[in-house]
């Protein structure tokens, strides 16, 4: 049986909670409850395991803070035994505007501290990741205020959308590989209707 460990990244406590820096949060808790499991407090993170189509996939909202977001990914990736290219990593990219995803097999941290931490501890980039794009709608200076706010409301629709896309391509990922998922990630232009 194959077995995945899903990362989302995201700062714990109410405060960031559904905010834009917290999508990797968000789309585990959809990916957990399509899937009938739950999370439970655990070392370093929210665990949740969660069974489909015979493959199991540990998902985990790391709770050391995003900074130190690679503690917990090395720490769950070590106690499960799961090969490197068994992980995803759900994270928000200001690159990307607000309708795409982009789904690679490695890259840099692009200076998210999430992911220069886990590139830290695991001593490489070649990791899977999940960009889901936030857009960069901020004046300059305010960088960190956009990160940490909430969506606007003329941009909810489309953020429920692709959490739904990014739990489909999370199966897809599992179901047939990487790169075939890539094609199909990639190319997702993602706008309600």
């Amino acid at each position: 049986m194959s077995k995945f460990l899903l990362i989302g990244l995201g700062n714990i406590g109410a405060e960031y909670a559904h905010t834009r820096h917290n999508i990797g949060f968000d789309v585990l808790d959809a990916f957990v409850i399509k899937h009938g499991g739950f999370f439970k407090l655990d070392r370093l993170a929210e665990v949740a395991e969660v069974k489909w189509k015979g493959k199991t996939f540990i998902c985990i909202k790391p709770t050391t803070f995003m900074n130190l977001s690679g503690k917990a990914f090395k720490y769950w990736m070590d106690k499960e035994k799961i090969e490197l290219d068994n992980t995803l990593t759900i994270v928000d990219d200001l690159a990307l505007p607000i309708s795409k995803l982009r789904l690679r097999a490695s890259g840099s941290d692009a200076g998210h501290n999430g992911l220069k931490d886990i590139q830290l501890t695991l001593g490489t980039d070649a990791y899977p990741k999940l960009r889901f794009g936030i857009g960069s709608n901020f004046q300059k200076g305010q960088q960190i205020d956009f990160v940490l706010g909430k969506w606007a409301p003329d941009e909810k629709k489309t953020i429920n959308l692709k959490i739904e896309k990014c739990v489909e391509v999370i199966e897809s990922f599992a179901a047939i590989g990487l790169s075939r998922t890539m094609t199909i990630a990639n190319a997702l232009d993602i706008k309600p209707e």
